[in-house]
């Protein structure tokens, strides 16, 4: 049998849903391991002492721990629309990091101490503000076309946006709110967002993805 690229992954995480993306739009096909984060599989924390998600195990000794490596690596062996031409490493430093501080605030507000949610709330507006006034000239953050901007950031405002979504349908946000349905309704991402059990040790491979590479 083909020795495949082994993904640990957990559906809603936005960190394993952009590696899905790059590897799925790179026609990298890989053995999928659905991790259940309160029972992280052996084989994964020996693999990754980090043991959050997602880890590929891409070959013997060669283990990629962070997202942004996973897409990289799998765009680096192929990549048909061109995503890594379409990327923008400050917009991409903003989302992972005070964008990520705000929306985790906001979103998980009893795991810190005296967290003002609504607070964090508004500071991660003025940042889905700036992307709103990008996006008015433009489909995409880096251009017409989407690219790895546009998938490693999209899954943290859709996160964003699923807190509240009656309130963050109310907001001001026409052009990111119409970037956003787009790339939610896409095939591509339908595709990322595959269902499966938690993975178990002695479970038959499931490779991924499991059809035809999506548009």
């Amino acid at each position: 049998m083909t020795a495949y690229p082994t993904l640990y992954s957990f559906r809603r995480c936005p960190y394993a849903i952009r590696a899905r993306l790059a590897l799925l739009i790179s026609g990298t096909i890989c053995e999928i391991r659905e991790v259940k984060l309160s029972a992280k599989p052996a084989a994964m924390i020996e693999a990754s002492a980090k043991a959050t998600v997602p880890v590929l195990v891409a070959s013997a000794g060669n283990i990629l721990e962070e997202s942004l490596d996973i897409m990289h690596w799998a765009l680096g062996r192929s990549d048909p629309q061109g995503w890594l031409q379409r990327s923008d490493q400050a917009l991409i430093d903003g989302n992972d990091g005070p964008f990520k501080h705000h929306l985790d605030r906001y979103k998980y507000p009893q795991r810190y101490e005296n967290c003002d949610p609504d607070g964090h709330r508004a500071s991660a507006m003025e940042i889905l503000q700036m992307l709103d006034t990008r996006l008015a000239g433009q489909d995409n953050l880096a251009g017409m076309e989407r690219g790895l901007a546009d998938m490693a950031i999209m899954p943290f405002v859709r996160q964003f946006a699923a807190v509240d979504r009656e309130w963050f349908a109310r907001q001001k946000l026409p052009h990111l709110q119409k970037w956003l349905a787009r790339h939610l309704d896409s095939q591509l991402f339908k595709s990322a967002m595959i269902k499966l059990k938690p993975w178990q040790e002695g479970d038959d491979p499931i490779l991924f993805p499991d059809a035809n590479l999506p548009d």
